[in-house]
């Protein structure tokens, strides 16, 4: 066995363990494997050992990869910053984009969206924990945001997206996450019909996963250290 095919089993076991330590229904937590900087031969292996989903930072690098491999049952997620003179080419080669944080790119990814494709699944990107240095809308924006979304043709909003501050604390890591959880449950309670929380990473999946995560972003655990 390849030993990413060696590692993407262990994460995915490890999952299943979290699922039930924090009494999660089996198979509620999916793996976003994170491929930015890995090439597409590391892709394909992954594939073949069952990884449909993959995440992806730098456009570019990103098409040339998609374009590469060439598997339409792979789902392509964007999930670095979006500049406006991206949104063509994400509304062309993604499935998902987790990291929406305005109306202007919104707009900008719904003219760009075929109508011969199915929708852009989306996630508004909470700086949860308020950094200055962090992409994302204000959690006193989400709303807002939500509704405008909603609006627009080509993209369905699925849930939310972070990447709190980190913390070596485990009940610390937990209350970020519960943050984005309560403001998934008031997006909900006011009509939206969202299903995803894309949170947690390797450094913060459990507390991730103990506060209602439903993607996890794995990127050196699948496929080691980044080169």
């Amino acid at each position: 066995m390849h030993i990413i095919a060696q590692q993407l089993k262990s994460v995915l076991e490890q999952l299943r363990i979290l699922e039930r330590k924090y009494q999660r229904e089996e198979n509620s937590v999916r793996l976003l494997a994170v491929s930015k900087t890995r090439p597409a031969e590391e892709i394909s292996l992954a594939f073949a050992s069952g990884q449909l989903e993959f995440g992806e930072n730098y456009l570019q690098e990103a098409i040339s990869k998609i374009e590469e491999v060439a598997e339409n049952s792979i789902s392509w997620h964007f999930i670095g910053p979006v500049q406006s003179n991206k949104t063509r080419d994400i509304a062309k080669y993604f499935s998902w984009l987790h990291s929406l944080d305005r109306y202007k790119i919104a707009r900008r990814l719904s003219e760009s969206r075929s109508q011969q494709q199915t929708e852009l699944n989306v996630c508004i990107q909470v700086n949860i924990s308020e950094e200055a240095s962090k992409s994302g809308c204000a959690a006193n924006e989400v709303k807002h945001l939500a509704e405008q979304i909603e609006n627009l043709p080509g993209l369905r909003l699925r849930g939310l997206m972070a990447m709190p501050a980190p913390a070596n604390d485990f009940s610390e890591q937990r209350l970020a996450f519960r943050d984005l959880h309560r403001l998934f449950d008031d997006l909900i309670a006011a009509g939206h019909g969202l299903d995803t929380l894309s949170m947690g990473t390797s450094n913060d999946m459990e507390a991730a996963i103990a506060e209602g995560a439903t993607i996890i972003r794995i990127g050196t655990a699948v496929f080691g250290p980044r080169m």
